[in-house]
């Protein structure tokens, strides 16, 4: 089978956000659609981070207002409109007022338009999943939203290879590529509100005297999910682990066992700079990584908030993102690698 080849242009119009876009094209040519799907879900939830998340949604018309949103190119304005038309075809006045009004509140409560695959649904159900959703705290709904923009994308994805296919083997006497694709299908559970861990972007592969990496092997970046944008002016400790016991006690806490690595402030994209050296390979080791929260959110519910994880031998070449979603009562967070 020929691989299709496509441009980032033709990615943002699956998905708005400018990274996820450059990473697909950079992944290419691929071979079938399934496999496209397959690097677009780990791009999605592995190397996009907060601010493309967030693009990615912004580039998405309100339900019910096509004027609304940043759409990135014609094409992807022409899918949404596609995407929400039978729920326009379904509405009635009344309850196009009464989508348009708990979407006002899921946007100042959220930070962000009310995401779902809305191919093929009708006004009320949509608006039934819009209130059952809306009690969700903002990291729970953060990742829900990622989950359906995943699906849209997906659907998307299924056109453009389409097209693709239609267009190269419209004259050749070959049996058609099967782009059917289950939407409904479980998705991979690796996130928990975007803290999934962050790969290496793609590159070319570095030369045998070039450092492997290109930045620390231990990142992190904060998300204010009560106002939908990265969290600036964060400070950030990391710590190692020292003691005289191979590793803390949860009865014995050893103040004294905790050695200094290195600390940052994040930045208006909510990351901060470089916690520790850029090396080939990390120490194993139990680390901390501490948030200074009660400075950010004053009247919040945190002081601070600390993270505690092991790197074991076998994982000294990888790479752990340790991303926060945090609002001023709640945090989620997990250690990828």
């Amino acid at each position: 089978m020929a691989s299709s080849t496509f441009e980032a242009k033709d990615f943002l119009a699956c998905c708005g956000s400018g990274r996820f876009a450059e990473a697909m094209s950079m992944a290419g040519p691929f071979e079938s659609y399934d496999k496209a799907v397959e690097v677009a879900r780990e791009i999605w939830f592995t190397k996009v981070d907060v601010s493309g998340w967030l693009e990615a949604f912004a580039a998405h018309p309100q339900i019910g207002d096509a004027s609304s949103g940043n759409p990135k190119s014609e094409i992807s304005a022409q899918w949404s409109k596609g995407e929400q038309s039978t729920a326009i075809a379904s509405a009635s006045t009344s309850s196009l007022q009464e989508l348009y009004e708990w979407n006002a509140l899921y946007r100042q409560k959220f930070g962000h338009v009310f995401l779902i695959c809305a191919s093929g649904r009708t006004t009320s159900e949509i608006l039934t999943e819009l209130k059952s959703r809306y009690p969700n705290r903002p990291t729970v709904e953060f990742e829900i939203a990622a989950q359906e923009q995943m699906k849209i994308t997906e659907l998307r994805m299924q056109k453009l290879f389409s097209s693709k296919v239609n267009k190269t083997f419209s004259s050749v006497n070959r049996h058609p590529v099967d782009l059917a694709t289950k939407v409904g299908e479980d998705r991979v559970s690796i996130i928990g509100s975007h803290l999934a861990p962050v790969s290496e972007p793609p590159s070319a592969k570095p030369s045998p005297q070039a450092p492997i990496r290109t930045r620390p092997p231990i990142t992190t970046h904060i998300l204010d999910v009560s106002r939908g944008s990265p969290a600036c002016g964060v400070e950030i400790r990391l710590e190692v682990w020292k003691g005289a016991h191979p590793r803390p006690i949860y009865s014995e806490p050893d103040l004294a066992g905790w050695v200094f690595v290195g600390s940052s402030i994040t930045n208006s994209d909510g990351r901060c700079g470089q916690l520790m050296d850029i090396v080939d390979n990390v120490d194993p080791g139990i680390y901390r990584i501490s948030f200074n929260t009660g400075k950010y959110f004053p009247t919040g519910f945190f002081p601070y908030v600390s993270l505690l994880f092991e790197i074991k031998e076998s994982q000294i070449s990888e790479h752990f993102h340790v991303p926060l979603l945090l609002s001023p009562f709640s945090f989620v967070t997990y250690r990828g690698s």
